[in-house]
């Protein structure tokens, strides 16, 4: 079948851009994945710089994109490699802090417009700390647009020197249909029974195990729960360094948490979930949360970063840090499933009103075209 498209009008060759991705989040792979796919699909030709384990795990190539291995930030290979696979491109987007300062390393001394997403906010202290802002100033000015996945990172690149900064649309790519079309109510019952929380409210949170996820603060709210009666079951699924932290304090304080570990099946365990948490420092478009919504399990979530945007009146917000706000928060909501039924159309409502797939790679393509179009003399 042969692509129409506005970006290979005849006698013109389509747009060549390479999307370039460093060690890639979840989100952002996922992004990069849907972007390619929506750009392929309307005559532009892709080339994806990634890790090979990425390209496994999100199948670059298998959307029509070309897929060309650059090991990830800390090689010196990266930058020769990326030099190379951005030798003809019209346009590069790159993903990240990382992947932005090598994409502009690799273009240097060209001019090739040089599109970068910030989808996160990366968090340094002390002597890093001036790195960061010194890393993050460069890349601002050496990007043509700088598109952020929030309002507050959108301004922290214009606090950078960026020329030109934008609210990026980044949505949440359509959940994989569940492998057995079973009845929803006997899968959730099964997810309940194998999390050992039959006849008690499960609770929910969802990512690695670091420092910024505020899982400190979800312990200490988790000591407040045990004398409810039942008492609810915390499950947290993810993995990281402060795992065995976490695990000590779970069993010395006898709290009612299990850690799952990397699960690839969040979607359904989610969708058993009676309250999903998000007790984070700082978060740009969490998936977690959109899955919430999405999912309609109501979600108490921290106000920070670009969570209130995000989820509007569809979640219940707290301080960060402040386990009890936390732990009273959930302690009223499991008590009112008045409340809890109102957040779930709320956050169906709110869900409605996020950028589709298709919405996203529209606005990313005008972008581009902005971009590239050859400009009138004078």
């Amino acid at each position: 079948m042969s692509h129409v498209s506005s970006h290979s009008p005849h006698g013109q060759s389509p747009l060549r851009t390479v999307q370039v991705l460093g060690g890639g989040s979840a989100g952002s792979s996922a992004h990069v994945r849907s972007l390619a796919s929506g750009l392929v699909a309307r005559g532009v030709r892709v080339t994806v710089c990634a890790p090979t384990d990425a390209d496994r795990a999100y199948g670059f190539s298998g959307v029509g994109a070309h897929h060309v291995p650059v090991p990830r930030a800390s090689d010196p290979a990266s930058v020769s490699a990326l030099r190379a696979a951005c030798a003809d491109a019209d346009l590069v987007h790159a993903h990240g802090l990382h992947a932005a300062l090598r994409s502009a390393l690799a273009l240097s001394g060209r001019r090739v417009p040089l599109v970068v997403t910030w989808h996160t906010r990366a968090d340094a202290e002390g002597a890093r700390a001036h790195l960061l802002r010194l890393l993050e100033r460069r890349v601002a000015r050496a990007a043509s647009v700088v598109l952020g996945t929030s309002s507050d990172l959108v301004d922290r690149a214009r606090s950078r020197g960026a020329r030109d900064a934008r609210l990026a649309a980044v949505a949440l790519p359509a959940p994989r249909p569940p492998l057995e079309p079973a009845d929803p109510e006997r899968f959730r019952n099964k997810a309940r029974a194998e999390l050992g929380s039959t006849d008690r409210p499960l609770l929910m949170a969802v990512g690695s195990l670091d420092r910024q996820r505020g899982y400190d603060t979800l312990l200490d709210a988790a000591r407040a729960w045990c004398r409810l009666d039942p008492v609810p079951l915390l499950v947290i699924a993810g993995e990281g360094p402060l795992r065995p932290v976490l695990q000590r304090r779970i069993e010395e304080e006898g709290l009612p948490v299990r850690l799952l570990g990397r699960r690839d099946d969040i979607t359904d365990l989610l969708a058993a979930a009676d309250i999903a948490l998000l007790p984070s420092s700082w978060e740009s478009r969490s998936v977690l949360a959109q899955e919430a919504l999405h999912a309609r399990v109501p979600l108490v979530a921290t106000a920070v970063g670009g969570i209130p945007e995000l989820v509007g009146d569809a979640a219940e917000l707290v301080p960060y840090g402040d386990a009890k706000a936390l732990a009273d928060t959930v302690v009223r909501l499991l008590a009112d499933p008045v409340r809890r039924e109102e957040l779930r159309e709320r956050g169906t409502r709110q869900a409605a009103t996020w950028p589709t797939e298709d919405e996203t790679v529209a606005q990313v393509l005008s972008v581009y075209d902005e971009l590239t179009q050859p400009r009138p003399l004078g």
